[in-house]
């Protein structure tokens, strides 16, 4: 299916890159630049637009998220567990739960500045997990199977997950004083592709990454498709709203796995399609 709006879309290219398996963009409205990763590369990137300078830092494991701190730096969701690395490049575990074959995935803050971190094994079989995690370290696993994006309703109550292995995209009603999440319940199941990372406009529309879809989808809140966005990569990763007015949506690539005519020039990029809707601004980690 491609939506009439589709046809209208500028698709645009903001880093080009051979990212291996790029993911989790999130605008920090703070310095007006983009946070993204490249997992298997075990690199975290800011991309300035105003500059069109994409910097690299290296980590030293494969990271699935990396996320702007209140005090400054960045909380990431390595390998083996949640850490904050200072500005000086200072690393110190807040959580540690190393499992042999899994890794860090996705990773969104709440709008109370807890960090939810997903986590998927590197067989892409299900068995990752979504937990919560405080400003203290105090961490508690909320959804069992659920290895990608992570996003929360305009008004804060609604929680979004993708449960990557049943093509669902699933809500929780959500508890910004407690942090508890309750009543799962499916909001839309993707028929093409795998859903993967995720992000909720200033509407409460959900807008997800098709991996192997080629596209990104928008969903309404009630789980109706009403725009599908085609692009020129077949393994779109996840999707961010940024742009000094959150109308610019940013998408992130991969090319893990990919050869021969499936390996799109483009594949490892950051694309962006400008004026694509309204987002809304994220929120740092408090701790």
């Amino acid at each position: 299916m491609v939506c009439a709006y589709a046809e209208a879309v500028s698709i645009e290219v903001a880093v080009r890159s051979e990212a291996v398996l790029g993911g989790a963009p999130t605008w920090d409205h703070g310095s007006g630049t983009l946070i993204w990763v490249d997992v298997l590369s075990s690199e975290v990137h800011r991309y300035a637009p105003s500059r069109d300078e994409d910097a690299s830092l290296a980590v030293p494991q494969h990271v699935g998220a990396a996320k702007p701190r209140t005090r400054g730096g960045l909380v990431v969701n390595l390998r083996d567990g949640i850490a904050l690395l200072d500005r000086d490049g200072t690393k110190t575990w807040l959580v540690y739960w190393a499992r042999d074959g899994f890794r860090g995935g996705d990773a969104c803050v709440d709008p109370a500045g807890r960090l939810w971190a997903c986590t998927a094994r590197y067989d892409d079989e299900p068995g990752g997990w979504l937990a919560r995690v405080e400003p203290t370290g105090d961490a508690k696993v909320v959804v069992d199977g659920a290895g990608a994006g992570v996003g929360w309703s305009p008004d804060g109550g609604s929680l979004y997950h993708v449960d990557r292995a049943s093509r669902r995209i699933d809500v929780l009603d959500y508890d910004r004083d407690s942090g508890d999440a309750t009543n799962r319940r499916t909001v839309a199941e993707v028929e093409r592709g795998l859903p993967d990372g995720l992000c909720v406009d200033a509407s409460g529309a959900v807008w997800v990454a098709l991996w192997g879809g080629a596209a990104v989808r928008r969903y309404t809140p009630d789980g109706r498709l009403d725009t599908e966005i085609e692009l020129p990569v077949g393994q779109p990763t996840a999707c961010a709203f940024g742009g000094p007015d959150f109308t610019d949506l940013y998408v992130t690539t991969a090319r893990v796995g990919l050869s021969g005519d499936a390996l799109s020039e483009l594949a490892g990029s950051v694309l962006v399609v400008p004026g694509a809707g309204e987002g809304q601004p994220s929120t740092a980690f408090a701790g």
